[in-house]
């Protein structure tokens, strides 16, 4: 990547009387490979390159962002934003002003042993042909007569530079699997995904990440509890009971009903459309909203992570950031917009999809935080409970108030002890009741990947969430 096209870019549009501006070339390679009932589908091959800027002119900000490199383009596009900014300034009610922030120089790269632009479409096939042999003659009486399998690999290269004197060159490779499975049981079907709630296997790194996730002894542990699933129709209990939801429940919970409500663009109201809203206020910092044993933090800095960065595109160091902390709202996730409407220094929370999306404030890995349970003693005192292990579908209301998560593999809990599976429990719940039942979080925290969508266009953003097993009391359970 030529880095003297994003110095370029920038000095012309403080040439042209912009107040700011940032430049980053952003380079994205992918490849999507589909086995379906052990045949290869057409595989999909993205090569995206381009660079994306921002300008701000008196309070104004303008975006643009092109494929075409040459200068004498790169000259037009730089021209045409400022001239956008200025022209707009007028318009404005209310300035856009950038929290001030050390400038970084840096130039770093996730760990990578295995080099995944050596992979090829055969190494991938190879790898879902052998991921298919181990389920596809179905698991315990029940067949799998559509089996859907994907394996993904993206490489994300970034030159970053502004005008504050920031420039950050980065490099991370992810690769990831995940499957869409019928299940046909005594003449009824079911589509179900692995892993479950529509997530991922993925970690970023190179081809070494096939061995650390074991996908092929994770998708023969959940083909056999997907026979188990779709063969059991016990229903939940009726009444009160209390309630323990595994690491892959805890972490979509983590991710939905504290991240995306804790995102300060929808906090401040920017168009819902793009941000999204919040059933939080700008002043909520404080507030409390579950008991004492509710922690949930966002953290970039997790190495092998989906979601890993070290500084986010705006140049700003990425770090942990509590959300919910003993039940209180703790911090919300910044660019440096809203940190400058907060007076605060920005969270490093801003994250684009690609050379022509602006950046806007996105999670990286978000997950409830460990106790010091097991699993044994989360439930020994339960005298009628449910375990929800994991998860197939859920729902939540814009505002992230309301929610509903169906389990995919649960159990009845008697006496302390886990019993038979229980089909399909409902926990629907708003969000204070959700977090003001947590009483005790396990000490194994467990992530899974997903792709996480906002803005307008949209926008994709590899994420991690997770969580430990973490007990609820008194919630009345439904029935899908």
């Amino acid at each position: 990547m030529d880095e003297d096209l994003i110095t370029l870019s920038v000095d012309l549009a403080q040439k042209l009387g912009a107040d700011y501006a940032e430049a980053k070339l952003h380079k994205i390679k992918r490849i999507n490979c589909l086995l379906r009932n052990g045949i290869p589908e057409p595989a999909t091959i993205s090569d995206a390159y381009g660079i994306g800027m921002r300008v701000i002119c008196s309070g104004s900000l303008a975006f643009s962002g092109t494929n075409d490199l040459s200068k004498e383009n790169l000259k037009v596009i730089v021209e045409k934003a400022v001239k956008r900014a200025k022209a707009s300034s007028i318009l404005l009610k209310y300035k856009i002003h950038l929290s001030e922030e050390k400038a970084i120089c840096a130039n770093w790269r996730a760990e990578e042993k295995k080099n995944i632009e050596n992979i090829g479409l055969k190494d991938l096939f190879d790898l879902l042909r052998e991921a298919d042999y181990q389920i596809k003659n179905g698991r315990a009486g029940v067949d799998f007569p559509n089996r859907l399998l994907v394996a993904t690999t993206h490489l994300e290269e970034k030159i970053y530079m502004n005008s504050d004197g920031a420039k950050i060159r980065s490099r991370v490779p992810r690769l990831g699997f995940y499957s869409f499975i019928t299940t046909l049981y005594e003449g009824k079907t079911a589509t179900i995904t692995i892993p479950s709630g529509y997530s991922q296997l993925g970690e970023s790194g190179g081809w070494e990440v096939v061995d650390r996730l074991k996908i092929f002894q994770y998708i023969q542990k959940e083909a056999d509890n997907l026979a188990l699933v779709v063969k059991n129709d016990q229903k939940p209990p009726k009444e009160i009971i209390d309630v323990v939801l595994g690491p892959n429940v805890s972490g979509i919970i983590a991710h939905e009903s504290a991240g995306h409500p804790e995102e300060a663009d929808r906090i401040l109201g920017r168009e819902a459309a793009q941000a999204g809203e919040s059933y939080l206020k700008s002043d909520d910092i404080g507030l409390k909203i579950g008991s004492e044993e509710a922690y949930v933090s966002d953290d970039p800095d997790i190495p092998h992570s989906s979601g890993y960065y070290l500084y986010d595109d705006e140049g700003v160091t990425a770090r942990k950031r509590k959300l919910i902390d003993a039940g209180v709202i703790y911090e919300f996730l910044h660019d440096r917009s809203t940190a400058y409407v907060f007076n605060i220094p920005s969270n490093g929370a801003s994250r684009s999809s690609s050379y022509d999306r602006e950046p806007i404030i996105r999670m990286a890995n978000t997950f409830v935080e460990p106790g010091d349970y097991s699993l044994e003693e989360l439930l020994e005192d339960i005298k009628l409970g449910v375990y929800i292990k994991s998860f197939m579908e859920w729902n939540i209301d814009d505002k992230r108030f309301n929610q509903r998560y169906v389990g995919l593999e649960a159990y009845m809990i008697e006496k302390g002890d886990i019993k038979g599976m229980v089909r399909n429990p409902v926990l629907e719940i708003t969000t204070p009741k959700l977090w003001s039942s947590v009483d005790a979080r396990g000490k194994e925290v467990e992530f899974v990947a997903g792709t996480c969508g906002k803005g307008d266009p949209m926008q994709d953003a590899p994420v991690w969430t997770g969580g430990p097993d973490m007990r609820l009391r008194a919630i009345k359970i439904g029935v899908r």
